[in-house]
């Protein structure tokens, strides 16, 4: 046991650590950062949950009421934005106008069914209720980054 934890701590010694990205100056700088990257993600909040989101996933909320099937949605409640090295996080959230995120709807379902058993002992009151919940599944979209338009 002890030898494996000295072999632990000389691999840990031989590790090599890179120094952290400086962090850019600007709000805009930090959006060119990121524009560079290959692949971007979002966590935005939808229905009061937080979600971590990225382009072509599909997200499964409880049942958004005022929308039908193909209907696209802006996602505009975001709170984070990043890559794999670069991350910018809003104070509460990010400018409608820096990110733009759309959702569209593809079907309104139902979960697995639910049983809910009560009873009160000694009465002979049991009831059984049985329900299933409804949700909307939504795809997201191209996260797009719009360039400002220099005045």
């Amino acid at each position: 046991m002890a030898a494996l934890a000295r072999r632990c701590v000389h691999a840990l010694r031989g590790m090599h650590t890179t120094a952290a990205a400086p962090s850019p100056a600007t709000t805009s700088k930090a959006f060119d950062l990121i524009r560079s990257q290959p692949s971007h993600y979002v966590v935005a909040s939808l229905v009061g949950r937080k979600y971590i989101l990225t382009p072509r996933d599909i997200l499964t909320v409880p049942r958004l009421r005022d929308v039908k099937v193909g209907d696209t949605l802006a996602i505009d409640h975001i709170l984070e934005l990043g890559s794999r090295e670069y991350t910018v996080r809003g104070s509460p959230t990010i400018p409608a106008d820096q990110v733009q995120v759309r959702a569209t709807v593809i079907e309104h379902t139902k979960g697995k069914m639910e049983t809910i058993f009560k009873k009160k002992r000694r009465k002979g009151y049991q009831k059984t209720i049985h329900h299933k919940q409804t949700y909307t599944r939504l795809r997201i979209g191209p996260i797009e980054l719009p360039v400002p338009v220099p005045s």
